[in-house]
């Protein structure tokens, strides 16, 4: 998988952790609001930048049904430790399309999305369905949901290399009020992976001697599979605070795992500003198969040095402010103006920088920071 894919990941992530969590915890029985939403997104770090403008309009069809369309931009400049080492800066765009289609019945919603991005070197398609239902008074909400993606990878300057890779995504969620403070929610996702899962332009190194080494082709298993338990929880204070936390725990067959605990405060200020505050720590081990150094050539059957597969930590702090308008307006619901900012920093175990020039396998273990940051407006009508 190309590396700006990954890191485009991380900035959508980042870009929807907010609607995430207020989704998570918002009746099933309803319709997405009405709304446009207009975003610029950047991302900064370990050589790489990437930025690009998002639009996405919701429209309801009657009272059953919702339409959504989203259009997303990634402008990449990578000149990442991996590419430093093995090639050169590159410059590329990848575009992203989707379409989601809600449907409404008494306290059922049936969900399906398509979403289709494309790249120089990278193709994906995914379509996803979903069902949710209310229960208990609406007391509980119990959603199911299955995305089937299908990948092609191809590799600049050579037109004869094209593999495709399959990904199924099951997922499991239930949200519970337990007070009418206090709002808990279960997800369980298994993924399963099959195809050509390494990126084409990574390689591994090996050693050729005391103080030397060469390189080779990654080579990755066929198949993946990984499962991921979270759990977390909304507090509701007075004067309309709120704090969350949660944690999700990760292992894969590849012998990864896993934890990830995030907690977060949110505070409103007068009645058009709200400020909010998270942190999240990150754990990783290795997979089994990754190595900063094979000691020769072809050492085992699978070879990995990509640093997202080594043992790590990443730390997040993350601020965001928001400020509504427009209530008196006529012409429009509501809308608001939203700005938020990470900042990661990311700490590798056994992932060493190519560039020291301290002894074969003694170079400095790699670290770096990034700032991901998320400028967006949405207009309710």
């Amino acid at each position: 998988m190309p590396e700006s894919f990954k890191i485009a990941v991380v900035i959508r992530c980042a870009a929807l952790v907010g609607l995430l969590s207020i989704a998570q915890f918002a009746a099933a029985a309803v319709l997405p609001e009405e709304r446009v939403d207009l975003l610029y997104h950047s991302y900064d770090g370990g050589g790489a930048e990437i930025d690009g403008p998002s639009l996405l309009v919701r429209k309801n069809l009657g009272d059953s049904v919702s339409v959504g369309l989203n259009h997303y931009v990634d402008n990449v400049t990578s000149a990442s430790i991996d590419v430093l080492v093995s090639a050169s800066q590159y410059t590329e765009n990848r575009e992203e399309n989707g379409l989601s289609i809600d449907y409404l019945r008494q306290k059922t919603t049936m969900s399906l999305g398509y979403v289709q991005s494309q790249e120089s070197d990278f193709d994906a398609t995914t379509l996803s369905l979903g069902i949710s239902q209310d229960m208990f008074g609406d007391l509980t909400t119990v959603s199911m949901s299955f995305a089937l993606g299908d990948n092609i990878v191809g590799r600049n300057g050579d037109d004869g290399f094209e593999e495709t890779a399959e990904v199924r995504s099951y997922r499991l969620s239930v949200s519970q009020i337990l007070t009418k403070s206090l709002v808990m929610a279960l997800t369980l996702e298994t993924i399963t992976d099959e195809g050509y899962l390494n990126n084409p332009y990574r390689s591994v190194r090996f050693r050729t001697g005391p103080d030397s080494y060469s390189f080779q082709q990654e080579v990755y298993p066929k198949t993946r599979t990984s499962q991921a338990l979270a759990v977390r929880g909304n507090y509701f204070l007075p004067q309309r605070a709120a704090i969350h936390a949660g944690v999700r725990v990760f292992d894969d067959t590849w012998d990864i795992e896993a934890t990830t605990y995030e907690v977060g405060y949110t505070m409103p200020f007068g009645e058009a500003w709200i400020v909010e505050a998270s942190y999240r720590l990150h754990d990783q081990t290795a997979a089994e198969f990754y190595s900063d150094l094979f000691p020769f050539i072809d050492a085992q059957s699978f070879l990995a040095r990509d640093k997202e597969l080594s043992s790590f930590t990443s730390t997040t702090l993350g601020l965001g402010a928001s400020y509504e308008f427009g209530r008196s307006w006529s012409s429009i619901e509501r809308g608001s103006i939203n700005l938020n900012i990470d900042w990661i920093s990311f700490d590798y175990d056994d992932f060493r920088d190519l560039t020291d020039t301290a002894p074969v396998g003694e170079e400095l273990l790699y670290s770096f920071d990034a700032t991901v940051t998320r400028f967006f407006a949405s207009i309710w009508f």
